[in-house]
């Protein structure tokens, strides 16, 4: 075999054809990935070789037959093969020795490309910013395609004495094998069948994105031992002699056992620096105990999306990838473009339906070179099992002015994983934990809590609770109690059954108003109404726990919007939105996963919140206002009218003040050493300390309110009716109730890190045309150089 090999690649390398042949796959490589805007790697802004793992396969298609067409074509038609017959080889090792040419040819091809790892590594913000683990899995995964068409164009060219067709033929097959099964799944006859799988794309886009899983290394060793046996076969024919053997049936037992063995078995190596495609066991655990098939239908498709969004909407199809992988075939997924081909009238109707299940068309601007792009979109995808559905968001819209739109998309594709599982779980859970909201105390409405209700009771029970009149029995069988905004007292006993409930391991969510001011109240005769202190007989059982929700007003410059009658023109009155300064918008600095990555929380009236030193408690500040703030104490007259003054930022010069806080550990009971109330009527053991366990202390309840239209529907929770703008009030409810209820562990999957990567944009827009030369010339020069080189030597040696 070996003898054969290294006359392959001398005969190869000594031909004219060979490097013009690989001088044109370089050129035409160059302009797709340094010219072309579409393609291009500059244009992309990122500091990867994405493009080239995408581009080269259509080259290699091209490329490989011409390296190939030539095997066993020219020996034919020369007769020279019958002379290999004469030596002391076999039928195999000529194969062999002719395919791993072939390979090495390939090999020889993409060493120039190195060049283009170099450039992406020297424009990187800072230098260097390349995840060269996930370039080497790529280039691996390169390799693989290449063998993959090597055995395709030698099979191609046993079959015919004339070049020509062999490359023709090994064209034809190439793309059939990249391109044609994926065609043939998405006809209707055939989209259940999964036969994309047998198609190459599916498993080359796994490898490419660098990482190796088992599955997808045994399809490529299966394909091109398939093509070599054919090869085989077809030699084996025009010699008349017998193929089908021993030795032939045991290597396809073989292989067939393989095959079931590693889509049962599989391992994956994730080479990337994050291990950003290495699923998480939480994931793994839930995606392995699907009890129903899981449909996801992802809407960010389209054409003419900036790099960003492409950017998401890879990591999109990668994950669900990565997570259908566990699945044992019960979870698929789809991208579809919602409004494409419709007309105006049907677009209009197609938002709406959307729009009805939660899925809201965006507009994105992202800077480019040259200026700014935009496009309607739909960063959604819709979890389906059955007759649910979940939507899930693909794109945060995180309020902070100093977040960049870069790092926005990079938050968003660090929550992916959480995002998708969590849906997963949530529509596919039997046996739900628990949420009860309190009632009793005039806390906020089935009404005002219907979108709150209504997303929770997809992943859990939810329903109300009077503390008054529920044994206690019942009450420990809920996973969580949430106290949405009370405006009522509440009683000693109902104190002792959140008190003992707290002991024995519940939880607790406390969303307190300590002062009692609506914004209604502001706009009726005088614009004006007093702020005053609520009495909730909550004080003593808060601060046994470690907090202490103050009796004030927090004015934060940072803050959202209100709508206010400025004038009367006509009889019509002039409506105007200007920032209401106690309606504070909370933008999360905390790396807990409850509010990483978070949108800015929109509040109403909120107070500020003291955490105490208590032993063997853990607090973990969740949310706190700007740096721009003021505390107001109260009693304090509240007036429309203060709107008319541009607030002075020397006044709000303060430290930032902490509005929501998480507390882990064991507490103290509020009734130790105290008497059970009279009115309790059935027997509970006071415990002392509690087993560990958690609350969390919120100083404003309409964090979790939702609006209320003027013909009385909710809109969702989160969503400002009248500025149009989503705060992320909503994710922030869903991840405390991951993170308090579900002990899983799905919350920690929003700890992901995944590093931005991009490119010097100052430096590609001054460098650019010199860095399009290099990348265009210096790898055709490399080959250039060698073909001179080699030919000197070649010419030296046989001159003696």
């Amino acid at each position: 075999m070996f003898p054969i090999l290294k006359k392959e690649i001398t005969t190869y390398l000594s031909s004219l054809v060979a490097y013009v042949t690989i001088g044109v796959f370089l050129l035409v490589l160059g302009l797709f990935l340094w010219v072309f805007p579409d393609t291009s790697i500059l244009a992309y802004g990122y500091a990867g070789l994405d493009s080239l793992f995408s581009t080269a396969p259509y080259l290699f298609m091209f490329l490989v037959p011409a390296i190939t067409m030539r095997s066993l074509a020219e020996e034919r038609r020369e007769g020279t093969f019958e002379l290999l017959l004469t030596r002391p080889l076999s039928d195999l090792q000529i194969v062999l020795g002719k395919y791993f040419a072939g390979v090495v040819v390939v090999l020889f091809a993409l060493v120039p490309t190195l060049v283009y790892y170099y450039s992406v590594y020297t424009l990187g913000a800072p230098q260097g910013n390349i995840d060269s683990g996930a370039v080497i899995g790529s280039y691996i995964g390169l390799f693989l395609l290449g063998s993959a068409f090597a055995a395709i164009g030698l099979f191609a060219s046993s079959v015919s004495k004339n070049q020509v067709i062999a490359f023709t033929i090994a064209v034809f097959l190439c793309f059939f094998f990249y391109s044609g099964f994926d065609s043939l799944s998405g006809l209707l006859s055939l989209q259940t069948l999964g036969i994309q799988s047998l198609g190459i794309t599916e498993h080359y886009n796994s490898v490419s994105r660098g990482v190796l899983d088992t599955r997808d290394l045994i399809y490529f060793l299966l394909l091109d031992a398939l093509f070599i046996l054919l090869t085989l076969f077809v030699l084996h024919r025009q010699q008349q002699k017998k193929f089908i053997n021993t030795a032939f049936l045991s290597t396809l037992g073989i292989l067939f056992a393989l095959t079931l063995f590693t889509h049962r078995f599989f391992t994956r190596f994730d080479f990337t620096k994050e291990k950003r495609f290495t699923i998480s066991t939480v994931s793994r655990t839930v995606l392995d105990s699907l009890p129903a098939p899981v449909n996801i239908t992802v809407y960010l498709q389209g054409e003419g999306f900036p790099g960003g969004i492409k950017r998401l909407q890879t990591a999109t199809k990668d994950m669900l990838s990565d997570l259908q992988a566990y699945s044992h075939s019960k979870l698929t997924f789809v991208f579809v473009d919602p409004i494409k081909g419709l007309s105006q009238d049907q677009q209009k109707q197609a938002f709406e339906n959307l729009s009805a299940q939660g899925i809201e068309a965006q507009n994105l601007s992202v800077k480019t070179d040259d200026g700014v792009q935009s496009k309607v979109m739909f960063p959604f995808a819709l979890v389906t099992s059955g007759d649910k559905a979940i939507p899930v968001k693909l794109l945060e819209n995180q309020s902070n002015l100093n977040t960049t739109p870069e790092e926005k998309l990079n938050a968003s594709i660090q929550n992916l994983e959480y995002a998708f599982t969590s849906a997963i779980k949530k529509i596919t859970t039997g046996g739900k934990q628990r949420i009860g909201f309190t009632e009793g105390h005039k806390e906020l409405t089935d009404l005002q809590l219907n979108d709150a209700m209504r997303n929770l009771s997809d992943g859990y029970l939810v329903g109300r609770i009077d503390l008054a009149t529920i044994p206690f029995d019942s009450l420990r069988k809920v996973g969580l109690l949430v106290i949405a905004k009370p405006d009522k007292a509440f009683t000693e006993l109902e104190k002792f059954k959140i008190d003992q409930y707290l002991m024995r391991g519940g939880r607790v969510l406390w969303a307190i108003d300590q002062v009692s001011a609506e914004l209604d109240s502001l706009k009726g005769k005088g614009n004006q109404a007093l702020a005053f202190n609520k009495e909730l007989n909550l004080d003593d059982q808060l601060f046994r726990y470690g907090i202490r929700i103050n009796y004030n007003l927090i004015a934060d410059i940072n803050s959202s919007q209100i709508p206010v009658t400025t004038g009367d023109v006509g009889g019509t009155p002039q409506i105007q939105l200007l920032n209401w300064l106690f309606y504070p918008v909370y933008i999360p600095q905390s790396t807990h996963p409850i509010v990483k990555n978070l949108d800015g929380i929109t509040s109403q009236f909120a107070s500020t919140i003291d955490v105490l030193d208590i032993k063997n408690v853990e607090k973990t500040v969740l949310l706190n206002t700007s740096p721009y703030n003021k505390e107001i104490k109260t009693p304090h007259l509240l007036s429309l009218m203060a709107l008319r003054d541009e607030p002075n930022p020397k006044e709000f010069q303060s430290p930032q003040k902490i509005t929501g806080v998480l507390l882990e550990g064991k507490f103290v009971s509020d009734f130790r050493n105290r008497p059970v109330p009279d009115s309790l009527g059935e027997k509970i053991a006071v415990l002392g300390e509690s087993k560990p366990t958690k609350m969390i202390v919120l100083s404003d309840g309409d964090i979790l309110r939702n609006q209320v239209g003027a013909d009385g529907s909710p809109y969702p929770l989160g969503y400002d009716r009248y500025t149009k703008q989503s705060y992320g009030n909503l994710t922030l409810l869903m991840n405390i109730a991951d993170y308090m209820a579900d002990d899983s562990g799905l919350i920690s999957l929003r700890n992901k890190e995944i590093q931005i990567r991009l490119l010097d944009r100052a430096r590609i827009r001054s460098e650019k045309l010199q860095w399009q030369l290099v990348n265009n010339i210096v790898p055709i020069a490399i080959v250039l150089i060698f073909a001179i080189f080699q030919h000197y030597m070649r010419k030296r040696k046989y001159a003696h």
